[in-house]
């Protein structure tokens, strides 16, 4: 019996796909999973059951991952479940920056009380005017699960879209409409876009991609989007560049103290994956990875281990977690000879300095287990029958 902690608040709809091999439990050093949604991990010291963390939700800032890896305990996210949240709240933040609806809502509560409000209404709806997004070039840099439906639905929306991603999945190039223009670099979509939403990770190469440098390249009254990390944004830069009216709104779902003191910001409080939808779909996602994993060894989306489909277990399967450095699985498969168990089926794949190796056996004893388990580099090894 496997048993399983939630740290944050989770959704039924998910865990109820636990099967009839997981209870859960109060005691976190008592899990052998754990599911999270935003509380911090840093600090936390794992019990030596924990084999599993599953973040229900894309971002894993919260969980400590090089030291999860180096205890061998794989961690999940839900990449995609919560996309189509994500995905109707940029549309929202286009259309609330291209009509001044915001300014509007608030006016209107400032005559709520007057007489002849009709009368008011109709004479000052003028200095909320907007625009239409219809016809305008939208620029989408990064085209993983949230970028395609963004840039996917301006194109129903009858917009021109351009779309940047160097990295972009096969699944995803499929998914993408034949009618986004897809650009080399990030340069171009800065230089001719009307609306500019960015959906990228936060890594060296993409912080403050929106500073001083890069607005000074975009078009007078341009629109910029964020909602995908808060420090992809520079918010000194983007506040002179607001003031200036070199930007006409900025729209982000991550207030802080500076953006959300800004003139001619839209700050959302980082409601973008907020749904009931969505929590719903990051829990079954989160609660699947960790079921495969914990009854059948396979990982599907892990941040800090490698992608391994071995199916069902048959028999016997040993799953190593171990470093990914030289003459590893020279080392297994002696182990295996001198202790006279034989190999039915055996996968390796690495991820940075992490390995796993999922081996399938017609039997398994107490002594193998022990011989893999004093191999340098090895982390964890589980069998699972």
């Amino acid at each position: 019996m496997y048993k399983y902690n939630c740290l944050n608040k989770i959704s039924k709809v998910g865990t109820q796909n636990f099967t009839e091999n997981f209870e859960a439990c109060e005691n976190i050093d008592d899990a052998d999973a754990i599911l999270v949604r935003s509380a911090t991990m840093h600090e936390m010291q794992f019990g030596k059951n924990v084999k599993a963390i599953a973040r229900a939700g894309a971002g894993v800032n919260n969980i400590p991952l090089d030291r999860c890896a180096e205890e061998g305990i794989v961690v999940f996210n839900t990449p995609g479940a919560n996309a189509n949240g994500v995905k109707e709240l940029v549309i929202a933040g286009m259309l609330l920056a291209a009509r001044d609806v915001t300014g509007g809502i608030d006016w209107v509560k400032t005559i709520k009380d007057e007489p002849e409000v009709a009368k008011m209404v109709e004479k000052g709806k003028s200095n909320y005017a907007g625009t239409e997004i219809q016809g305008k070039k939208l620029g989408v840099i990064g085209l993983g699960a949230i970028g395609v439906l963004v840039a996917n639905a301006a194109v129903g929306l009858g917009m021109e879209v351009y779309g940047c991603d160097p990295y972009i999945s096969v699944e995803n190039a499929w998914k993408l409409s034949r009618s986004v223009k897809a650009v080399k670099t990030r340069e171009e979509i800065f230089k001719k876009c009307d609306y500019i939403t960015v959906h990228v990770p936060l890594i060296d190469d993409t912080k403050n991609m929106i500073n001083a440098e890069t607005l000074k390249m975009m078009k007078n009254g341009v629109v910029v989007l964020n909602f995908a990390r808060d420090l992809l944004v520079n918010d000194d830069d983007m506040a002179a560049a607001l003031a200036a009216g070199k930007v006409k709104k900025y729209v982000t779902d991550f207030p802080n103290a500076k953006s959300a003191k800004m003139a001619g910001t839209i700050a959302i409080p980082h409601l973008g994956a907020s749904t009931e939808e969505s929590e719903d779909n990051c829990a079954i996602m989160a609660v699947k990875e960790l079921v495969d994993y914990l009854e059948n060894g396979n990982i599907t989306n892990s941040v800090n281990y490698p992608a391994v489909d071995a199916g069902a277990v048959k028999g016997a399967r040993i799953c190593i977690l171990h470093k990914n450095i030289p003459n590893m699985l020279a080392q297994f498969t002696t182990a295996f000879a001198a202790d006279d168990v034989n190999i039915e089926n055996m996968i390796n794949k690495s991820k940075g300095d992490s390995a796993y190796t999922v081996i399938d056996v017609n039997d398994v004893n107490d002594k193998i287990i022990d011989d893999l388990k004093a191999i340098e580099g090895i982390r964890a090894v589980r069998v699972i029958k």
